[in-house]
């Protein structure tokens, strides 16, 4: 099966792309991986995307976009497996569930996923309690108490953005001394409605439909303490769903950081010709659905113009 562009991954970015090059004309396949759940179908509502004053749920956006995409003739399909793929004869051949695609471009907008604590319920209570994004959900907690669980940048930034809504919060840490930048725990510090709780360990998920306490364990000690809590926002890190790169180098060497992240220029090129990135899994500094959007429009575009020049 030939295409002119394979998109991996059906997120924001992925489905964005898809709306932009089948609106080209360009015949376009997105590549859906349900075992990696794209992250917007995971958050219960979007209030900061534009042109929904009164928010939108993350699956209502997910299944909009898909829709949009589709009626430009956007073809889309589910893998279960990881893809690989490698450049032969000018054509990017792409292998899912062992079947062989080929495409003239590619586009990895496979986003990222947060790093859990692997906590019994901690799946059940992802959006009932439990969120890893405080500029997404912090406004839901509007004069109620929560628990902030991490030690670095994220952690300490994302608890400055909370401590703007919430009553009190209690930053829970495993280690004594935060790895956070010192200006920030400075600054975190001086919040009268922030609790440092440290070094101490998350043990227990607490409620029934929704988060009411977490139970923590204090590593000097071993005593244990449950605090009553409305949320809890998770920020012990992230990794980009880029594995599959990884595996693919001794193939396609494409650039990658130290973390993962896919490498590219302003036109969201990696440096393999005809292979582009956008989104969460693209190094950048905004990890926002707009943002994921944008860049897509722009790997979009790029593509267009990529394949006008190779017909002249």
């Amino acid at each position: 099966m030939n295409y002119e562009t394979i998109i991996l991954g059906s997120g924001p970015a992925g489905l964005t792309c898809g709306i932009y090059t089948s609106r080209a004309k360009l015949k376009t396949l997105i590549i859906d991986f349900p075992l990696i759940p794209t992250q917007i179908v995971l958050t219960d509502i979007i209030e900061n995307y534009p042109g929904f004053p009164e928010g939108i749920s993350g699956f209502d956006l997910y299944s909009k976009l898909k829709a949009q995409s589709e009626k430009f003739g956007c073809e889309h399909i589910s893998a279960q497996a990881e893809p690989s793929f490698k450049v032969k004869d000018n054509k990017i051949i792409l292998e899912v569930d062992n079947k062989l695609y080929k495409t003239e471009t590619l586009v990895l907008a496979t986003g990222r996923r947060w790093k859990s604590l692997g906590l019994e319920n901690e799946t059940k209570f992802v959006g009932n309690g439990i969120s890893y994004c405080g500029t997404c959900d912090a406004a839901f907690f509007k004069e109620k108490i929560v628990c902030v669980i991490g030690g670095g940048d994220t952690a300490l930034q994302e608890t400055l953005f909370i401590s703007k809504f919430v009553k009190k919060i209690y930053l829970i840490h495993r280690r004594k001394e935060f790895r956070g930048t010192k200006i920030l725990q400075e600054k975190v510090f001086a919040k009268d409605n922030v609790e440092v709780i440290t070094p101490a360990i998350v043990e227990k998920f607490l409620g029934d439909k929704k988060i009411q306490a977490v139970e923590i364990k204090f590593v000097d000690s071993e005593k244990k303490q449950i605090i009553k809590c409305d949320g809890i926002f998770i920020f012990v890190g992230a990794r980009p769903n880029t594995d599959f790169v990884k595996k693919n180098l001794t193939e396609t060497k494409i650039d990658l950081d130290d973390e993962g992240y896919v490498i590219t220029n302003n036109k969201m090129e990696t440096n393999i010709e005809g292979i582009y990135a956008c989104g969460d899994c693209r190094k950048n500094l905004v990890k926002q659905v707009v943002s994921a959007c944008g860049e897509a429009a722009i790997a979009a575009i790029s593509i267009t113009n990529y394949l006008e020049h190779r017909k002249i």
